[in-house]
């Protein structure tokens, strides 16, 4: 019978591990989304898509440059992903997480040192301390009688001390669960670029819409103001009341408390879009669209639950996690079995200094040591139970974040299609009530009506044009909800100078 070469044998005892075979726990989903989540979706999912039809692009596949058209919005992205700090914390926790791996990794191997000592030492004399039986460093005999007052003794060589043979493959699970925890802060950092992606776009909608309704209220306040001058001639003229010149004037003024409003939440919002950029807004940006322009986002396709396994960087990271749990329960098994450490060394020693390399002077030390945990108060046991419930708090968030994605897509999907009724029928109330403030002003101006029914029909006009507004708000974020929700938003080329390319390292 051949035997196995030792360093063959170390190897392949170190391949061993303790770790329990890792299973994927069922996705806790329906394989379909309700519904009432595509009943008026506008694109087809895979499943729905006609025969012979070319295969939907997942949303993660969907570059933001061509999701979002905007250039103005394109370029702010661009700005966020250079400057935002939350992201920069993210790719330095990465290569935090990084470092934490390979360090936990250098205990695979034997740390090998070069070392040199020189030990020089006074020794009493004239029999004042018996040394005759002693022996000095490394087995050396050291010399007795009244001479012997002065010891010296040199010393170089290689070895590594204290290496763990990792019989049971304690520290090949606590490595395999530092490296899952490294894969899971980089879906961390992938996550948090997808939402830096969304909030500067939300971000911008909303000053969009600031504006928007700036210029609404500005326009209104004209309007207002107008009718109050007319209605002031109207009064001096008396082919009107006080209480219409009152009105009127209340209109103005309301109208001004608007827009010292929308003037104030403009500028909140702006700063708030500056903090997500990491610096200030450029004054050369391509020039900004209407909120109302057509084509600002692109669609995306549904897909399927199951895509949100391989789309959504927090799922990943979710998992991730659930197999560093897992791993550690193969190092808190390991704990029960022997641990064998090695310490060695080989190199040279002498008395004198100048003999320190001469032949004859080569010295070598091998010291194994094994231990066999006897007793340990329970601290193995627990630490296993610990390694088992940690296990299952992570299936648990593992699932819950899982729920949490399907919930979301959900209720993106459930919006999309209602949000282009809703502003359709938004629209038409608009129309509808310009044409019965055109009427009031006009029975007014012809002393048919008093100014209360303008009044009213102003106001009903000015409601449902900031309703509009935020409809249409409403609407564009949602896409960009959806669009986030699964999976989109990452690009490697935008971050090239942030990517930390994992160290080859098998998991298996």
């Amino acid at each position: 019978m051949k035997r196995l070469p030792l360093p063959l044998l170390t190897v392949l005892l170190s391949a061993c591990t303790l770790a329990p075979h890792y299973q994927r726990p069922n996705t806790p989903v329906p394989d379909q989304w309700p519904a009432d989540t595509t009943s008026q979706s506008t694109v087809a999912t895979p499943a729905e898509a006609p025969a012979g039809a070319a295969p939907a692009v997942a949303a993660d596949q969907i570059g933001w440059k061509d999701f979002f058209a905007d250039p103005r919005l394109q370029r702010l992205i661009e700005i966020a992903l250079e400057n935002n700090r939350n992201l920069r914390i993210a790719v330095l926790n990465v290569a935090a997480s990084q470092a934490q791996f390979k360090v936990q990794r250098g205990a695979l191997f034997p740390a090998i040192s070069a070392t040199g000592a020189g030990d020089v030492e006074k020794l009493p004399s004239h029999g004042a301390l018996s040394l005759g039986s002693l022996g000095g460093s490394n087995g050396t005999v050291l010399p007795t009688g009244p001479s012997s007052t002065t010891f010296r003794y040199y010393s170089a060589g290689i070895g590594f001390t204290n290496y763990e043979l990792d019989l049971f493959g304690r520290q090949r699970s606590l490595t395999t669960e530092a490296f899952e925890q490294y894969l899971a802060q980089g879906e961390t950092r992938r996550g948090t670029q997808i939402s830096l992606v969304a909030e500067v776009a939300t971000d911008y909608f909303t000053v969009l819409a600031d504006q928007a309704l700036l210029e609404l209220t500005e326009e209104t306040l004209r309007n207002e103001t107008e009718s109050y001058d007319l209605t002031k001639v109207m009064y001096e003229n008396d082919t009107t009341t006080l209480l219409s010149l009152r009105q009127a004037e209340s209109a103005v003024d309301a109208a001004r408390a608007s827009l010292a409003q929308f003037q104030r939440q403009l500028a909140e919002d702006t700063h708030a879009l500056t903090l997500v950029l990491g610096q200030a807004i450029p004054t050369d940006l391509p020039p900004a669209r209407n909120l109302d322009t057509e084509g600002l986002l692109a669609e995306v396709p549904a897909g399927l639950p199951s895509d949100l396994l391989t789309h959504r960087p927090d799922i990943m990271s979710a998992e991730h996690t659930l197999r560093a749990a897992n791993a550690n329960i193969g190092a808190a098994r390991a704990a029960f079995f022997p641990s064998i450490q090695l310490t060695g060394s080989g190199g040279t020693a002498s008395t004198r200094l100048d003999n320190l390399f001469n032949a004859g002077s080569g010295t070598w030390s091998f010291m194994p040591t094994i231990t066999l945990p006897l007793f340990t108060g329970g601290r193995n046991r627990a630490n296993l139970d610990l390694a088992h419930v940690e296990k299952n708090i992570a299936v648990a968030q593992y699932e819950l974040t899982i729920q949490t994605a399907f919930r979301e897509v959900s209720d993106a999907l459930s919006a999309r299609g209602t949000y282009v009724e809703q502003r359709g029928a938004q629209q038409a109330l608009v129309a509808a009530d310009a044409e019965t403030y055109t009427l009031a002003q006009m029975r007014f101006r012809s002393g048919v009506d008093n100014y209360l029914a303008t009044l009213d029909a102003q106001r009903s006009l000015y409601g449902a044009q900031q309703q509009l507004v935020t409809i249409r708000q409403a609407e564009l974020a949602n896409k960009v909800t959806l669009y986030k929700a699964l999976g989109g938003g990452w690009d490697e080329q935008v971050i090239a100078s942030y990517s930390l390319h994992p160290p080859r390292y098998s998991v298996q």
